[in-house]
């Protein structure tokens, strides 16, 4: 059985405590930390920037993966790059130098993502084929954590590994115990997950049971 990595995001950290709760992740078996950056723009809330994840980067030493949601992304990758992203994703519907921005991240030595909203066809990404080592695909409306997930998003994950089956595929919203069945069964490789785990006592615990290992 393949492993599944899991993403958790700290979108639902307590930021008072950011430090305490990023290492709580790194104890609990995380494989990268989630970092949701908004602009209130591209998604009609705003998160956090580049210090946030310069701190994160202080504090563990699992991969950081940043979602990038805001507008024309090229203008920030740099940043990210340098502030400690490993994983830099952003989306396909937030700008018009698609491959532009996958070869920046690329030329800053970090490995590169393409995202799609709902109701974006994956096949949108296709001309893209070979710039990008993920696809995140969202079950969500991006924007607000606690969502609910959208079935439809099972078919998108496997339309996507039959697409790109040697990148990986990532899923982020409303991801629980009982929808991540689905999802994984459908090919994911990588699941984000935000209230299910932070909010819960015994975060190792919700992470077996959302990768079910």
């Amino acid at each position: 059985m393949k492993k599944i990595f899991i993403s958790p995001s700290i979108l639902s950290a307590d930021f008072a405590r950011l430090e305490q709760e990023c290492k709580s992740l790194e104890k609990c078996g995380a494989d990268w930390i989630h970092c949701d950056v908004m602009d209130g723009n591209f998604v009609p809330n705003i998160t956090f920037g580049m210090p946030i994840v310069r701190s994160i980067r202080r504090c563990v030493v699992l991969p950081l993966d940043v979602h990038l949601m805001i507008n024309e992304p090229e203008r920030y990758v740099k940043q990210f790059a340098e502030a400690g992203a490993d994983i830099i994703t952003f989306h396909l519907e937030a700008t018009k130098n698609v491959s532009e921005t996958l070869r920046l991240i690329h030329a800053c030595g970090k490995k590169a993502g393409i995202s799609v909203k709902p109701n974006t066809p994956i096949g949108a990404i296709t001309p893209y084929r070979g710039l990008f080592d993920l696809v995140l695909i969202m079950s969500v409306e991006p924007g607000f954590g606690g969502q609910e997930f959208i079935p439809s998003a099972v078919e998108k994950i496997r339309r996507a590994k039959e697409l790109f089956p040697n990148v990986l595929v990532e899923v982020d919203g409303g991801i629980n115990p009982e929808t991540s069945k689905s999802v994984i069964d459908a090919g994911a490789d990588v699941l984000v997950a935000g209230s299910a785990i932070m909010s819960v006592p015994d975060r190792q615990a919700a992470i077996n049971k959302i990768c079910h290992r």
